[in-house]
């Protein structure tokens, strides 16, 4: 079956910030080192190999192999690991929080994006070795943000006990209760072949292992082990060890936030939203599952909403004798990731991206090399029938990710008998009423207003009109309109994009290991563009 692709322009669903940056504008060369082509991975090679120290490697390897304790390794993966040793081997990173069953569809793509990156740098530098690396957010607190997934248009939810009883830190929940939400979605799932391995899958993971780390490392782990993928938290001590010199300076210097006040500033004044802004002090304290920010008053560290307080000297002992209880938060990982991995590539989506062109400075001031950056896969899926449907009410893909009222009124106007479009009404009236106010200006000013008055109204009214014609074909048309929100619906599932909504579960039922398969071979992250993937009648 053919892909089709789009510009992200062309979609309306991508931020001016992320557009600007894939259009390489000049005003944004400040926030980023290198723009990720293949042509200046070389440069970002040497910078790399230059800064990450064996000592640093020794620790990462020791760690992924304590990491896989117990799961069953892959031949590629255990070889990705054990070539982190040497200094001629580098990663790509992709990071996702713990979302249940991987979430929405972009989990896929955000690896897959990963996985083939690395093939191509293989191939275009074959002196060197390129590790995928999937970071798991087992820090993070947003546990409304990951504790369900869509599924045939309904929403399957996981409500933990433990968020009440002081569990932030998500990677440390227990997995217990999630047999329920196993009941529902296998009644969901159906039978057949695919059906029964997706069953599988999340039995395994999820009542098979005992906390939301370990079942999505076994999740992701059976996904994509013969792809050479490693999976990796970042909680353990000998990791966070490695990080004791820059949580220091955050906590005695407010290091991120002294550098990064200015991008943020910066990308303001240019019109940028931006995502995140720094606290003085962007590390929590994580102890007992519990994660609360570090605030310092005077010169006395608190945690928030504790009865937890340090002077300076007893701060950093504390970080020294348990750095794994100092946990960063979105201003800090991206320095705690490029820390501890020989990395060259962070690859994200548009909201990721938009937080780490903030933190340029913030890596100069701790000499750190700052990773290419760039924008993850996205692709709809859709089969062969809906690309037949599609085209036989002859929409265009560009169109097809219009809102769907401006999509409606746009096909309609195309199909109907009669012209529903008042423009040429409308310009002939306000050239009427400029006759109007040039007779105005050379009798009575004071009758401008009169006139500008009636003008608007009239305006109004052939808007009115515009509006009541339209309803009334759409009531004639309402067989095509049907279809055509019908298909949209499908596609676009709660007015979103299918990559933001749907979990894969839903196509791999259909399609199997096909859905892999294909999303391998259509995915380049080096080609900027929106596919749209088609899947053959199964």
């Amino acid at each position: 079956m053919p892909t089709d692709c789009i510009s992200y322009s062309e979609t309306n669903y991508f931020s001016k910030l992320i557009l600007d940056y894939l259009d390489q504008k000049e005003e944004l060369a400040s926030f980023y080192n290198r723009f990720p082509e293949i042509g200046n991975f070389e440069a970002q090679i040497k910078e790399k190999q230059q800064a990450f120290s064996a000592e640093n490697r020794k620790v990462l390897v020791e760690s992924l192999k304590k990491q896989y304790d117990g799961f069953e390794i892959s031949e590629s993966t255990l070889a990705n690991i054990e070539a982190l040793s040497k200094d001629t081997t580098f990663t790509i990173t992709t990071g996702h929080q713990l979302n249940l069953f991987t979430g929405p569809l972009y989990f896929l793509y955000k690896i897959i994006s990963v996985i083939n990156l690395t093939k191509i740098l293989k191939k275009e530098h074959p002196e060197y070795d390129f590790v995928p690396i999937y970071w798991m957010a087992t820090e993070d607190h947003d546990f409304a943000e990951i504790n369900y997934f869509n599924l045939n248009g309904k929403k399957f939810q996981w409500n933990s006990e433990e968020k009440g009883a002081g569990i932030d830190a998500v990677g440390y929940l227990s997995t217990e209760g999630l047999d329920e939400v196993f009941e529902l979605f296998s009644a969901e799932i159906g039978g057949g072949q695919d059906a029964e391995y997706l069953k599988s899958l999340f039995k395994k993971a999820y009542l098979e292992h005992t906390n939301l780390t370990e079942a999505t490392r076994y999740l992701a782990n059976e996904l994509f082990k013969e792809y050479g993928l490693v999976i990796m938290g970042a909680q353990q001590r000998e990791l966070k060890k490695l990080f004791v010199p820059y949580a220091k300076n955050e906590l005695l210097e407010q290091r991120s936030f002294e550098n990064t006040k200015n991008k943020v500033e910066d990308l303001s004044n240019l019109g940028y939203n931006v995502q995140v802004n720094p606290r003085e002090i962007n590390l929590f304290y994580l102890n007992n599952g519990y994660r609360e920010r570090i605030i310092k008053r005077d010169d006395k560290f608190y945690v928030h909403e504790k009865q937890i307080e340090w002077t300076k000297d007893e701060i950093l002992a504390e970080l020294e004798e348990y750095p794994q209880h100092f946990s960063p938060n979105v201003m800090v990982r991206p320095l705690f990731q490029e820390v501890i991995l020989p990395n060259l590539c962070y690859i994200g989506g548009g909201g990721e991206l938009a937080y780490w062109l903030e933190l340029k400075d913030y890596f100069e001031a701790e000499n750190v090399p700052f990773p290419m950056l760039l924008l993850r896969n996205s692709a709809l899926i859709q089969t062969e029938k809906q690309r037949e449907k599609r085209e036989k009410l002859a929409i265009s893909n560009k169109e097809l990710f219009l809102q769907q009222h401006e999509l409606i009124n746009r096909k309609v106007r195309k199909i109907s008998n009669i012209d529903i479009d008042f423009s040429k009404q409308k310009e002939h009236l306000v050239n009427q009423f400029q006759e109007m106010y040039d007779l105005a200006e050379k009798t009575d000013k004071s009758f401008l207003g009169a006139v500008k008055a009636q003008e608007v109204k009239q305006l109004k009214g052939l808007d009115h009109l515009e509006k009541r014609l339209l309803k009334a074909q759409k009531r004639k048309l309402k067989d095509e309109v049907s279809r055509i929100a019908d298909l949209q619906n499908q596609l676009f599932p709660n007015r979103n994009l299918q990559e933001r909504q749907t979990n894969f579960s839903e196509v791999y039922s259909t399609y199997g290991q096909e859905l892999l398969e294909k999303l391998f071979a259509e995915l380049n992250p080096l080609e900027q563009h929106f596919k749209i993937i088609t899947f053959g009648t199964k």
